[in-house]
């Protein structure tokens, strides 16, 4: 079995812009190469919101080298960004943004939401682009709920979403610039499975709801799990019906050089990030 390395308690929330009360679960100035190639997670909410005319969210703002990927379980986000690619994001959709060489985006919510009012619960997730894909053209995916497989585990055990990689056969409905397996999955109380991941790959469970054991180490919700490269087998037990994030990939082994919302692999490469933003080189929305 893989081993749990750590058991990583949700830090103290902080907002970003006016919309997202967020916890960042993990990031790769705090957690280092044991995350690779994942970057960041930010789980914000469940926070209730009354409705308003008010726009809430956050402005325009750049990103180069990476991906974000945000997974939305309830409320509703809006999107903009500068390759002209734009919509809503409701429960169980899931935007998968490649910022390659640079883009501009803002995030807020949406027209209906706000309206509304209500629960707003997501996840973002930064991923890290290969050096050789660091200046890719910039992207998006917009991926409705109805695109992603569903799954069903053995025993009916609960099920997977599989929204990047494979399970059971199933290909995933993202596509990625590196081997990786983002499942957003859900047991029933009491149930039990075992997944086999490729070895040397690393591993993360954020639980999201319930409780959870994890090779026989208990995850409590809001608490982030992190695993060992070594090893293959991962067996969950749930103690009550269960929501949970597994993040699974194969490390890239090369340096990574942050500054605000660029992530490359040299110092100058950001330097260089920041003259052609401020250039006006990632376009405008």
């Amino acid at each position: 079995m893989k081993k749990v390395l750590a058991i990583h308690k949700a830090p103290a929330e902080h907002w970003v812009g006016n919309g997202f009360p967020v916890r960042s679960m993990f990031s790769y100035q705090t957690h280092g190469q044991e995350i690779n190639p994942f970057l960041l997670l930010d789980h914000a909410g469940p926070a209730y919101f009354e409705k308003t005319a008010q726009a809430r969210g956050v402005g325009q703002h750049p990103h180069r080298g990476f991906e974000t990927v945000t997974i939305v379980y309830n409320g509703e986000v809006a999107h903009r960004d500068s390759t002209g690619q734009g919509g809503v994001i409701k429960a169980g959709d899931v935007q998968w943004m490649t910022a390659g060489a640079g883009i501009i985006h803002d995030e807020f919510h949406s027209a209906a939401f706000r309206a509304s009012g209500g629960v707003l619960e997501m996840v973002q997730l930064w991923v890290n682009l290969p050096a050789e894909h660091k200046l890719t053209t910039p992207g998006y995916q917009e991926i409705k709920s109805e695109q992603i497989p569903v799954v069903a585990m053995p025993g009916g055990a609960g099920r997977v979403r599989v929204i990047a990689g494979n399970y059971a056969d199933k290909g995933g409905a993202a596509a990625t610039h590196s081997p990786m397996q983002v499942w957003d999955i859900a047991m029933h109380g009491g149930a039990e499975t075992t997944f086999t991941l490729p070895e040397g790959w690393n591993v993360m469970l954020l639980l999201l709801a319930g409780d959870l054991k994890v090779n026989n180490i208990t995850l409590q919700q809001s608490q982030l799990a992190i695993l060992d490269s070594e090893g293959t087998a991962v067996v969950l037990k749930a103690g009550s019906d269960t929501r949970l994030l597994l993040l699974s990939g194969e490390p890239l082994h090369e340096p990574i050089v942050g500054y605000g919302p660029f992530v490359m692999n040299t110092q100058a490469q950001i330097q260089q990030a920041i003259s052609d933003y401020q250039n006006g080189k990632f376009g405008q929305i």
